[in-house]
């Protein structure tokens, strides 16, 4: 069955309230890990995880850092406005440059009480460090049909703008946690290894590791490296058709440097394990732009990105990930580029054949989601088992909740 075919509702489960862990435990590494391999099920927790992962493996880990994306805004008249920032828009090439911008900047919004937003400017005054006040301006650009291009502007022409949203934005928790963001969120909701602004979603599966874990990971020769894929909201967007074919996934930036694509290309022949979902679509979009820079070597950078079905329709002639990253590598050099910037839409469903992972570390995630398909090619049908499981034996569910880790 081609994934298109796939009816989401055969992906539901009962997920009790209780379950969804509403706060992270005090230690990130003491969180459970369920262990699924040859269709068998145990558990530990993250501390040990070290025990589980052959010696020599590679693990991929993604260091984005989840950007302080609600606003606050007053209008003119009175009353309050919430934008939630989305992604830049089409006019810069990265979120990085966007994040580097001055003065002004254009980005997708998500508007809350849009309709009580009829015209005019929004307005908000913050107080910096130092107690000096900044004015900081929002102006509606254009009404797209899922967000607004909003124009915001600020009176500090020295602050860049992720510099105002550390001092003037709050973290945006998941809808799902249902409350107000806490001082400890600040902390608790990024990876210890978060390194570039970017994301309004945490990579959860990497808030369990600590220098501790890192150390027992180092001392068996087990190496990591990082991968950047910047976390959109769009990995809450709810699957509201019948079937895939209808669903539209989101695209999210990811960006590789060449010397991590040449160490991953080392390590193929050792066992290759993502931390998170989004470690897991970067990795695999890469084998499939290799593919397309085997299959067109003259690619523009501008063309060369994954969308949703090309994994599934590209007819890849048996090119192995060997092939295909040594392909990209070369595209890179001839290019030029040292950082493979890009956009990636893939989907990843059962039917899937994976390209260069052996094992996934993740949360749980939400019934009826397209991360829980991701678990399902992966797993089979045994998704329900291990799910039915977790819940059974009281594992704490979503974002702040317990993980496992899957093998192929």
């Amino acid at each position: 069955m081609h994934p298109k075919e796939l009816s989401i509702k055969d992906f539901t489960y009962n997920l009790p309230d209780d379950r969804i862990a509403k706060y992270p435990l005090p230690e990130r590494d003491q969180s459970k890990l369920l262990l699924y391999r040859n269709q068998q099920i145990t558990e530990d927790t993250y501390q040990n995880i070290a025990d589980y992962i052959p010696a020599n493996s590679f693990l991929i880990f993604n260091n984005t850092k989840v950007v302080e994306a609600r606003l606050l805004f007053e209008k003119l008249n009175g009353g309050k406005i919430e934008i939630f920032c989305l992604e830049p828009h089409e006019q810069y090439p990265d979120i990085t440059s966007a994040m580097l911008q001055k003065g002004k900047v254009w980005w997708k919004c998500l508007v809350g009480g849009a309709k009580k937003w009829k015209e005019g400017s929004l307005i908000s005054r913050i107080e910096k460090y130092d107690f000096t006040e900044i004015v900081l301006t929002a102006n509606k650009v254009e009404q797209l049909s899922d967000c607004f291009i909003i124009e915001l502007s600020w009176d500090d022409s020295n602050l860049s703008f992720a510099e105002l949203l550390h001092i003037a934005g709050a973290i945006p928790l998941p809808p799902y946690l249902n409350r107000s963001v806490e001082e400890s969120d600040k902390e608790r909701y990024q990876t210890i290894y978060a390194k570039h602004d970017g994301s309004v979603a945490a990579p959860t599966a990497g808030l369990h590791f600590t220098t501790r874990v890192f150390d027992k990971l180092a001392a068996k020769n087990i190496r990591h490296d990082f991968v950047t894929l910047h976390v959109g909201a769009g990995t809450f967007k709810p699957v509201k058709s019948e079937t895939m074919q209808d669903h539209e996934m989101h695209a999210e930036f990811i960006d590789v440097s060449k010397a991590f694509i040449t160490r991953l290309l080392s390590y193929l022949d050792q066992t290759v394990i993502t931390i998170g979902t989004t470690s897991l679509r970067t990795i695999e979009s890469l084998y499939w732009l290799g593919v397309k820079t085997k299959m067109d070597p003259s690619i523009k950078k501008e063309e060369l990105q994954i969308t949703q079905w090309e994994p599934y329709e590209l007819v890849s002639d048996n090119i192995s990930a060997k092939e295909a990253l040594a392909s990209l590598l070369l595209w890179m050099e001839e290019n030029k580029t040292e950082r493979l910037i890009t956009k990636t839409q893939i989907i990843i469903a059962p039917g899937y054949q994976f390209k260069i992972i052996h094992a996934l570390i993740t949360n749980f995630h939400q019934p009826q989601s397209t991360l829980l398909l991701l678990v399902s090619a992966i797993t089979g049908n045994d998704w329900r088992k291990i799910y039915n499981y977790a819940i059974e034996n009281d594992f704490r569910f979503l974002s702040y909740g317990d993980g496992s880790l899957l093998w192929l």
